[in-house]
């Protein structure tokens, strides 16, 4: 069973810095790409960032380029997202999921960003 554990979000002002990671289980971590995605209170998933299998490729939305990073540790299966310079933008529920070799993708509960003065 595919199980994604999401943590390290909380409040902090604008300008701050967080970093969020993703505990993955049930599936060969180091085989597949991993991405974050978040929801803004009120709006749709956006996409933030996604990583190769290897960690060697990354990409980034226009909105969090140059802030944030992704990583990943493929020994302990975890994923990461540094997120510097935070904006009141980034508020959202922010959560990671797996590019599997099947129709279904899978999610954590997420964990909540609040980027508040």
């Amino acid at each position: 069973e595919v199980q994604l554990v999401e943590s390290g979000g909380g409040l902090v002002q604008p300008g701050g810095s967080l970093k969020l990671s993703c505990a993955a289980s049930g599936f060969t971590f180091s085989k597949y790409p991993m991405r974050w995605l978040r929801q803004p209170p009120g709006k749709g998933l956006e996409y933030v960032s996604d990583i190769s299998s290897s960690g060697l490729t990354t990409q980034y939305s226009d909105a969090v380029k140059g802030r944030f990073t992704i990583s990943r540790d493929n020994d302990k299966n975890t994923l990461y997202l540094q997120m510097n310079n935070l904006k009141p933008e980034d508020t959202a529920v922010y959560y990671c999921t797996p590019d599997l070799d099947e129709p279904t993708r899978y999610w954590g509960p997420g964990t909540q960003v609040a980027v508040s003065s």
